[in-house]
């Protein structure tokens, strides 16, 4: 039917023209209703069919302008602001704002560009209405039906409509088995998967490239999946086009172990080898985040050029391995006791690289703390095995090769991240890989180690033949590696270490090892900037040195009024002794006592060691804080300083306990003497761990492990 073209002499005819056309397709409700369209967040379903209408029947009118009234709305797009431009110019009649009105009031929805015909003559004609959008409207109760989960219904429907099965019902082309799995209809699944759709139905793909399979792996359900390939098992060889993943690689990216490894087994290993595509490689690679190896290393173990293949994040295997420091024990730090479990406990070598394990059923429950140890040291010998295999093929690869599976990035990253292991294992089983060069910096890997504060790989050096020759060498500004130990940026790495004052020493540290190591040539070589290593540490340290100073006297001024009050009140508490003097003698009256002796005894401990203290902080204050006071000077005043503090606090308590014992007689004089330990804890809880902190590192053994074996 077509519909008479508007002018501005013709609303009468046009008018009744546009209502039978609305007639005819049912579209003229949408406009004679009073009532508020629906809203998408209260009724999806209802408000699509809504749309549909609606559109349809803007798309009526716009159609059947002329060009003189279209080149006056030719740049509105919705219905609402096309009344309110006809109300402005005075044209038409007022009754057309009625039905433009109706048809746009209480929505922002523009007119659809899918809907909208292209308006390039005066006698454009509609016909979508016979379209794609007639069957949205068709199937709208089937679509309610599936995604509210009514079984009866959609049965009903289907019988009267088995087409429907494998319709697009929305506008993003979703079947009824996507709309399905993303409502998590079990049930809507299992009876559309195994009595109703075909293969072919269930290979279908929204406009995304999702299949029903690959939405159900978004969101982890493991009957949906399982009902799905049991009856298409090609399903898991298509990719979605987003990232053009298939769906063991979309699940283990969203970090379903267990389900990874039921489609792991489930996937021909055709599509992961690398011709094949990204999807091994990414499959390997998300399996190294999610920390889980039995994937990769079965994977690898079958097809070991997957280490060198590029995933979809444009990474090799062997870079995100490098990345992934907690994969190894360095990466993992334990107190002693978890150390001596862990050291005690034995994995079975054939459990690295046992047959994948598949466990649905699995139970997120803490485990003991012994069984954790135990999964970690599993997952360690797991990453050894994954690096060593990963590691074989190297030393087959020419210098190009080795330059594109980003092995030369895996290094350099493994380096900055602080993966020991990982380090150690490559250029063990390739040596000559000791020697590769960063690019453009041209920095080495010990210079590398060093600008990125990495002791532990540092240490390697001492286990080489020749310790000059691999300290040699300067960057492309002309840095050699004493100035590494000079530059301090943001990024660098000592975020770890309790306050600006140790931080400082560790720079002090690093900066006299490598003086201690490096030719006296270098002490005195010029950069790119004309400084020299003590000149370019000196200017990078200015602001940590500021900050450590700062510190240092807050906290010596804090703990020096601490002192001189313990020293003033165990001074008065030397000649105010408890129960007083004998009036003739002049003795204490309980000079007899052994408890008056322990609080003599303790009081002068109290006093000498408040004063000790007092002295340690007045000379912390007084400092002149000097590059070299932070290496040694500084630090020990503040243990002295700090462990007199300690024991003067102990001590007190203790003489103000033996106080009690000799004035009181009352069975309520032993919860008053437990409660003096009260700020004994305390001071522990606060100030000890800094404490033990300062110590280790200024008498400990060292950052550096200077007795390293030979190791290439």
């Amino acid at each position: 039917m077509a519909l008479e073209v508007l002018r501005n002499d013709n609303y009468v005819s046009w008018s009744a023209c546009l209502r039978d056309y609305l007639l005819a397709h049912n579209l003229w409700d949408i406009v004679e209703t009073r009532r508020e369209p629906p809203k998408p967040e209260d009724d999806v379903v209802e408000f699509e069919a809504w749309r549909e209408k609606n559109d349809a029947a803007l798309d009526a009118i716009l159609s059947s302008c002329g060009t003189d009234i279209l080149s006056q709305i030719k740049r509105i797009s919705s219905a609402k602001m096309l009344g309110i431009h006809w109300r402005n110019c005075g044209q038409p009649s007022q009754q057309i704002h009625t039905v433009v009105d109706q048809l746009g009031s209480s929505s922002n929805i523009s007119v659809s560009k899918q809907v909208r015909p292209a308006l390039t003559g005066n006698t454009q004609r509609l016909g979508r209405a016979d379209g794609k959008n007639q069957d949205y409207l068709k199937y709208a109760s089937f679509l309610k039906a599936v995604r509210n989960g009514d079984l009866d219904a959609m049965k009903a429907f289907l019988a009267l409509h088995p087409e429907a099965s494998s319709a697009k019902l929305t506008f993003v082309d979703q079947t009824a088995l996507h709309i399905a799995v993303l409502a998590g209809h079990v049930h809507i699944v299992e009876e559309l998967v195994e009595r109703i759709m075909s293969n072919e139905t269930l290979e279908m793909q929204d406009v995304e490239g999702y299949t029903a399979l690959a939405r159900a792996t978004s969101s982890g359900d493991f009957r949906m999946i399982q009902c799905m390939i049991d009856k298409n098992p090609k399903l898991v060889s298509i990719p979605e086009k987003s990232f053009g993943s298939i769906p063991v690689v979309i699940s283990m990216c969203f970090d379903y172990k267990e389900l990874s490894r039921y489609l792991y087994l489930r996937t021909p290993l055709m599509d992961l080898e690398p011709e094949k595509g990204h999807h091994g490689a990414s499959l390997i690679s998300f399996a190294i985040y999610t920390l889980t190896l039995d994937i990769a290393v079965d994977l690898i173990r079958r097809c070991p050029n997957l280490a060198f293949a590029i995933d979809r994040e444009q990474r090799s295997p062997l870079y995100v391995l490098a990345s992934t420091p907690d994969a190894f024990p360095s990466g993992k730090k334990f107190v002693f006791w978890q150390r001596w479990i862990y050291s005690w406990i034995h994995i079975r070598p054939s459990r690295a690289t046992d047959e994948i394990r598949v466990n649905i059923q699995n139970l997120q429950e803490k485990l003991p703390e012994h069984q954790q140890l135990s999964e970690m040291k599993l997952l360690h010998a797991q990453s050894h095995e994954l690096l060593s295999r990963m590691c074989e093929p190297i030393s087959t690869l020419n210098a190009e090769a080795r330059r594109n599976g980003g092995i030369y990035a895996a290094i350099f990253r493994a380096i900055k991240d602080g993966n020991f292991e990982f380090v150690y294992e490559i250029v063990r089983a390739n040596p000559d890989l000791l020697y590769v060069i960063e690019l453009p910096t041209k920095r080495t890997i010990f210079m590398l180690a060093v600008l990125h504060r990495q002791a532990k790989i540092f240490s390697l050096i001492y286990g080489l033949q020749q310790i000059k020759t691999s300290l040699s060498g300067s960057d492309s500004s002309y840095n050699n590696i004493l100035h590494m130990a000079g530059i301090f940026t943001m990024s660098t790495p000592i975020q770890h270490i309790p306050g600006a004052t140790l931080q400082m020493q560790r720079e002090l540290q690093w900066f006299k090892e490598l003086d201690r190591l490096s030719p006296p040539m270098f002490q005195k070589a010029l950069n790119s900037d004309s400084l020299t290593p003590r000149q370019v540490f000196t200017r990078n340290h200015e602001e940590l040195m500021k900050k450590g100073e700062e510190w240092m006297k807050n906290t010596a001024s804090s703990c020096t009024v601490v002192g001189a009050l313990i020293v003033t009140i165990m001074f008065a508490a030397a000649f105010t002794v408890p129960g007083g003097n004998d009036q003739n003698t002049g003795l204490p009256m309980f000079l007899n006592k052994k408890v008056f002796i322990l609080f003599v005894i303790f009081d002068s401990l109290s006093l000498f060691s408040s004063s000790a203290s007092v002295l340690m902080f007045l000379g912390i204050l007084t400092a002149r804080y000097a590059e070299e006071d932070f290496l040694k000077s500084l630090p020990k005043k503040m243990i002295i300083g700090l462990f007199a503090l300690f024991f003067s606090i102990a001590t007190m308590m203790v003489a103000f306990s033996a106080t009690l014992l000799l004035m009181v007689k009352s069975s309520i004089i032993l919860p008053i003497i437990c409660l003096a330990s009260l700020p004994v804890t305390l001071f522990v809880l606060m100030q000890f761990p800094l404490l033990v902190d300062m110590t280790m590192s200024t008498y400990g053994p060292g950052i550096f492990k200077k007795k390293m074996e030979r190791w290439v």
